[in-house]
């Protein structure tokens, strides 16, 4: 095995493998018990399934996460000062340790914004919390990210203060559009595992400018979350034996929105069009939160209140089955996240070609959803 599979299978190992065993047990327990804990979801309003589901799977997801970084800090802080643990690295993986032991801090204080998110999320679970009020808290988080540590869309706007306020809509949006998700078994969970994949991919092959190194610390957040969402996935497959519930969501859209701030897409500066790269992979969840909104506003009702107009629902309507829907929509968001792939890679003409795809396959869906529309009209 040489240098690079050796670097990449370790990375694998230790931050996926990690949280998707803890999220993988702990949902177990969490299943049993969620009945005392009251994070029950039951049927009837907009909800679709027909049995009375717990809802504590950001519970697993959060652990896993939180477990995997803490074990991660201890074995970075006792690796950098020990040679004899070094030896057992490879080679490759040593200049790393002294640049994410100096992001340490930062991602704990990541990870600290991510808990007040989940704990929110789980109020809302168990007691319900006023909308405005969650919008108030996340675009607070927002800010704090934004302002307090720093990061911010790579956008070439020059207007720090727009690029500000972008940064923090694209977080409070990220949130929700993967909340709004949640609505069908292995769908949020999944859509987010595959967006994560694609994007620690990007970091993988995006070099740092400054080191000329691939992006390690962005990718080993995003392989963590992918961890933690395979284990839950496992609890939340066809028939969902447990909901990833607000809690979850708020926690995989803000640590999946964050990650996309923090990264760098240009690589050496040649291909600024690479900044369309989360825009892609994030197609599917911003499309389906769009169309959403744009449905019940136009219909005169809250943009709040939850109901069955999302993508996977009027792809039912259209006669898939709700397994075939979530499929559906894993294929659309893989071929958009091999494309948020392929824009860091090629030229701006090749570019250009690769936008026009997801543009394509979006219009596609536009295109057959409005024959569906038609039919129920008529």
């Amino acid at each position: 095995m040489d240098n690079v599979s050796q670097w990449l299978v370790w990375l694998l190992v230790v931050t996926v493998v990690p949280p998707m065993l803890c999220c993988l047990f702990v949902l177990y327990p969490i299943r049993r018990y969620a009945q005392r804990l009251g994070l029950l979801d039951r049927p009837g309003g907009h909800s679709t399934h027909t049995e009375v589901t717990p809802l504590g799977g950001g519970i697993g997801i959060w652990l896993g996460i939180m477990l995997t970084f803490l074990l991660g800090t201890v074995a970075v802080l006792v690796t950098r000062d020990s040679e004899w643990l070094q030896q057992y690295l490879p080679d490759s993986l040593l200049p790393y340790l002294d640049g994410v032991w100096s992001r340490v801090a930062q991602v704990w204080y990541l990870l600290g914004a991510g808990t007040v998110l989940f704990f929110l999320g789980l109020a809302d679970d168990r007691y319900g919390v006023n909308e405005w009020m969650r919008l108030t808290v996340e675009f607070v988080i927002a800010a704090f990210v934004v302002y307090g540590l720093g990061f911010g869309l790579t956008a070439h706007i020059g207007v720090s203060w727009l690029t500000n306020v972008l940064s923090m809509i694209w977080i409070v949006g990220v949130i929700n559009s993967f909340n709004m998700l949640d609505n069908m078994d292995g769908l949020s969970g999944g859509v987010a595992a595959i967006i994560a994949a694609a994007m620690a991919m990007v970091m993988l092959s995006t070099p740092d400018p400054g080191t000329v190194r691939p992006q390690l610390l962005v990718a080993a957040l995003l392989l963590v979350v992918l961890g933690a969402l395979l284990g839950f996935l496992w609890h939340n497959r066809p028939p969902a034996r447990i909901f990833m519930g607000d809690g979850g969501s708020y926690l995989v859209g803000f640590l999946i929105a964050v990650s996309m701030l923090m990264a760098t897409f240009a690589g050496n500066g040649e291909r600024t069009h690479a900044v369309f790269a989360p825009l892609c992979v994030m197609a599917v969840p911003l499309y389906d939160m769009t169309t959403v909104l744009w449905i019940r506003i136009r219909e005169g009702r809250s943009p709040f209140v939850g109901d069955r107009s999302h993508f996977s629902h009027r792809l039912v309507d259209l006669g898939l089955g709700r397994t075939q829907a979530v499929l559906t929509i894993y294929l659309v968001t893989a071929t958009c996240g091999l494309a948020a792939v392929l824009l860091t890679q090629v030229s701006l003409t090749q570019a250009v070609m690769v936008l026009g795809i997801v543009l394509c396959m979006l219009f596609l869906i536009v295109i057959l959803e409005s024959t569906g529309w038609r039919k129920n009209n008529d």
